[in-house]
């Protein structure tokens, strides 16, 4: 572990006051003047230093907690066990309500001074793996070893420390803060829980702030879109040789793919970076029988909106030519159908550079004496993102390695700077209400 945490602590510079003027990252990231003074004015104040003491005496109570959540299973769509855990040490830590909502969301206010606002620090429940998953926590020394324990066990718990040290310290915010652990972030959760608090008619949120990830210099501020697909084809199936001429979906699925990766491969060449990839397909019933069903799952990404309807209209149009290519090829017997299924849509978007709430935590990075790096990605932030509201992804921090494997692990390094930057963003955007 000691290499490990070399290699993060050189991504650390000393703590220091950035200049009046204009600091510009490594990376050519402008911060504006003001929102530099802006952040150390705030990180002096007693009650937020306090805090940040509260976040370093309760690192204890922070590995309990992992711990204790990383050992309860959350496969997609089965998180409620999770939820119900999560929702009752969120009360125990002193949020004036929680609740958990129709879709399986859990959501802990603490009430502001003044109310105008509502302003969200969130993480996912759910995990990748299947419900009889061993999540046991082995420890290796001081690494945290189980499946999902840092996407996003580390966040959730994230979640729960700064509420326990604003609550200690007695931090007041002017804005309401929602502290909120949402389900199916993963996979074919397509972001579920998110589409349902901002549904219409859902509850006013005014910024959102997800914890995702560990990498303390990572603030995701673009939204990567995604289009998922599960298409079959059918037909009639037979013996391989007594039914021999009957359209097979097996062949017609294998020219689909086929079809899409040749478009698909020119498209993705050139332009706003996309991808495409067929990650599972099935059917049939033995090796002597014409299937009578043949699916695949596509996933399609891009961080332009355009391209990515560009590259899902390829994917289509590979899919009529098989399909008609195939059904003039029998010889007989019924012709082939195909259903195309959406199972995924992940909005893309963008919350500029010089967006108030971004130059907010470029600014709160570097007084912790890290070199932010803006990114693209896929995260629960991307349906704020894509609707407009103030929105990005940051890291729970800590170092981790092997995420959705059985062998993920992470291990505390710096970890509490993370959790205090997580609570300084969080009052920065909420509003510090003076004592």
């Amino acid at each position: 572990m000691a290499r490990r945490s070399l290699i993060f602590l050189g991504l650390l510079l000393a703590v220091g006051s950035l200049r009046a003027q204009d600091q510009r990252a490594a990376s050519g990231i402008l911060v504006e003047a003001q929102y530099g003074a802006e952040i150390r004015n705030l990180a002096a104040q007693p009650d937020v230093q306090a805090a940040f003491k509260a976040i370093e005496a309760l690192e204890p109570q922070t590995r309990e907690d992992h711990i204790r959540l990383t050992e309860i299973a959350a496969p997609p769509f089965k998180e409620e066990r999770r939820a119900q855990a999560f929702a009752e040490m969120l009360r125990e830590a002193g949020a004036d309500s929680v609740w958990i909502d129709a879709e399986g969301n859990v959501l802990a206010l603490r009430r502001g001074r003044t109310r105008n606002r509502t302003i969200v620090l969130d993480a996912h429940l759910d995990t990748v793996f299947p419900e009889e998953t061993d999540v046991r926590v082995r420890l290796r020394g001081d690494t945290l070893v189980a499946p999902g324990v840092s996407d996003d066990t580390r966040g959730l718990v994230l979640v729960l420390t700064v509420l326990r040290a604003m609550e200690h310290a007695g931090i007041e915010t002017d804005a309401d803060v929602l502290f909120v652990g949402t389900v199916g972030e993963e996979g074919l959760g397509d972001l579920r829980g998110m589409k349902y608090i901002f549904r219409e008619g859902g509850p006013r949120i005014d910024a959102w702030i997800a914890i995702d990830g560990t990498d303390p210099r990572r603030i995701v501020h673009r939204g990567l879109g995604s289009h998922r697909y599960r298409v079959t084809f059918g037909g009639p199936g037979g013996h391989s040789w007594g039914a021999f001429g009957l359209a097979s979906p097996h062949h017609a699925l294998a020219e689909a793919i086929t079809r899409f990766a040749n478009l698909a491969d020119a498209y993705t060449r050139v332009g706003p970076r996309t991808s495409y990839n067929v990650g599972r397909i099935g059917g049939g019933t033995s090796v002597n029988s014409i299937a009578f069903e043949s699916w695949m799952e596509v996933d399609m990404r891009s961080v332009s909106a355009e391209r990515l309807i560009g590259i899902d209209s390829l994917l289509h149009l590979a899919i009529r030519g098989a399909l008609l290519d195939h059904n003039n090829r029998r010889r007989g017997g019924e012709a082939l159908t195909v259903e195309i299924k959406p199972i995924g849509d992940r909005p893309s978007g963008e919350i500029p550079v010089d967006t108030p709430i971004i130059q907010r935590i470029l600014a709160v990075t570097q007084y912790f004496g890290v070199e932010p790096r803006l990114a693209v990605s896929s995260t629960n932030a991307n349906i704020p993102i894509s609707k407009g509201v103030p929105s990005f992804t940051i890291g729970g921090g800590g170092v981790s390695h092997g995420a959705h494997s059985l062998n993920e692990w992470w291990v505390n390094t710096e970890g509490a700077l993370a959790i205090q930057r997580a609570l300084l963003m969080l009052v920065a955007e909420a509003g510090h209400a003076t004592p």
